[in-house]
């Protein structure tokens, strides 16, 4: 079973050793999403609907709110992969247009070749989570120059527009209805009872609800409401010591064992895995 060796959490954002032997479901991130082989099989993602290969010579970029999978076959050997989940607001002190970097289309390809430079920063950052996990300045230096050598590699940064003002030109052209739903979902995740009550709220059809929707923010509304919800659950069995049956309650799950399960179909781990390792960081 699929599971987190190692978490690292900070205001880089998150970033995780995990070591994968079963497929991931369709799911987004808020930040854009950086996947690193480390060690095991050569393996792919699925990236908006185009195969990306993770390899030792090949990265998988994902853009933020891009929906992606991870493909594995049953008959194929673990991986060990390094998940980069990187906030915007801290790549915009390494160049401030990197704040681009929380809206779509910061990275131009969902692939790209990786220099020898970057492989082997790949394998110390692997090596000092593993060894010292509760190393947190070591692990923000080194995820902070392995950032810059991968943005610097792949993306025409120089030419990035600063995200703030593209941003909100696009919020100013959504359907006022689909604001209001997305209003509705941030507020509150777990309230969100069905897509057909949700699209009666905003006052669509559920067919014109999920047009729009997709043509605002490129995701269908049920990955955008579930990447909430995994974010919050995210953020709580890391960093809180609430049982995963009220944290499954608050979000909206009826049965505990659903919320493990869609935990690991986002996360890659148990949530009883993936806090015992994000208390390693404590030392």
């Amino acid at each position: 079973m699929s599971s987190a060796l190692r978490i690292a959490i900070g205001t880089f954002g998150r970033v995780a050793l995990l070591d994968m032997d079963r497929p991931l479901v369709k799911h987004a991130h808020a930040q854009c999403h950086v996947l690193m082989k480390v060690e095991g099989a050569d393996t792919e993602f699925d990236v908006n609907g185009r195969r990306v290969a993770l390899t030792d010579e090949n990265a998988v970029l994902i853009n933020a709110w891009e929906h992606h999978s991870y493909v594995h076959r049953g008959d194929q050997p673990p991986t060990i992969i390094l998940a980069l989940y990187i906030e915007p607001t801290w790549l915009g002190a390494f160049r401030g247009n990197w704040q681009a970097s929380g809206a779509p289309g910061f990275f131009p390809q969902p692939g790209g070749a990786i220099t020898p430079q970057i492989r082997r920063q790949v394998g110390e950052t692997a090596e000092a989570m593993v060894h010292a996990p509760a190393d947190a300045e070591t692990h923000e230096r080194l995820i902070g120059r392995l950032m810059v050598s991968i943005i610097e590699r792949s993306v025409h940064w120089r030419s990035v527009r600063q995200s703030l003002r593209s941003r909100a030109n696009a919020l100013r052209a959504t359907d006022r209805r689909i604001v209001k739903a997305l209003d509705l979902m941030r507020a509150d995740p777990a309230n969100i009872t069905s897509m057909e009550a949700l699209s009666r709220d905003a006052g669509l059809s559920r067919a014109h609800f999920f047009r729009l929707f997709e043509t605002a923010m490129g995701i269908s509304p049920r990955v955008y409401l579930n990447t909430l919800r995994v974010e919050r659950a995210v953020q709580a069995v890391a960093n809180e010591n609430r049982s995963f049956s009220t944290i499954s309650e608050e979000l909206g799950f009826s049965v505990p064992a659903h919320f493990s399960r869609f935990f690991h179909d986002h996360a890659g781990s148990s949530p009883r895995t993936f806090r015992a390792v994000s208390a390693l960081r404590d030392g």
